[in-house]
């Protein structure tokens, strides 16, 4: 499969996922291409944690509510350092985003699923401190997202998207050629 198939094949999964571990050469495969992302100023702000001991797989389940990808065999936990850049400005935001992406069409290139959850955990209830307590991560970082890791059941459903020339013009907004 090609970058622009696997690109266009991606979409969150919310499924059930085969009862089967990951291997460990696909989780590094996944997080190095995460790794590989872009990085404001080359500073670096994204880390990464791959769960896939069964036990604290479960642990990290049990605190998440409402529950999330429940029968999902791994996890990669996306971790930030909030570092200023270019200007005094920080992009962390914008390079652990771009090292999901890239995890996401990495996942579907190796034939897993996964979804990028993130309000989920970082809302009020602060269900990343309690993740990120789990996992004994440092003062200074802050966990940000959760990717569940795992062959689905089913396909992804893909959702309904708006037309290209609904969002997408030439030389001017809202201009077709």
């Amino acid at each position: 499969m090609n970058a622009l198939e696997c690109i266009i094949r991606r979409h969150s999964y919310r499924g059930e996922y085969v009862n089967e571990s990951v291997p460990r050469e696909d989780l590094i495969r996944i997080m190095e291409a995460g790794l590989a992302a872009p990085s404001g100023c080359n500073k670096q702000t994204t880390s990464l944690i791959a769960v896939d001991d069964e036990e604290l797989v479960m642990r990290l389940k049990s605190v998440i509510e409402p529950p999330i990808a429940e029968s999902a065999p791994a996890f990669i936990c996306v971790l930030t350092q909030r570092i200023n850049a270019y200007r005094d400005k920080c992009y962390s935001v914008q390079d652990y985003s771009a090292a999901i992406e890239n995890m996401l069409l990495a996942s579907v290139e190796l034939g897993y699923q996964s979804c990028w959850y993130e309000g989920h955990i970082t809302d009020d209830d602060r269900i990343c401190d309690k993740l990120a307590d789990i996992l004994g991560v440092p003062d200074g970082y802050d966990l940000v997202c959760i990717l569940p890791v795992g062959k689905g059941i089913s396909e992804a459903k893909e959702p309904m998207k708006r037309g290209f020339h609904e969002r997408a013009w030439f030389n001017g907004f809202g201009k077709v050629d």
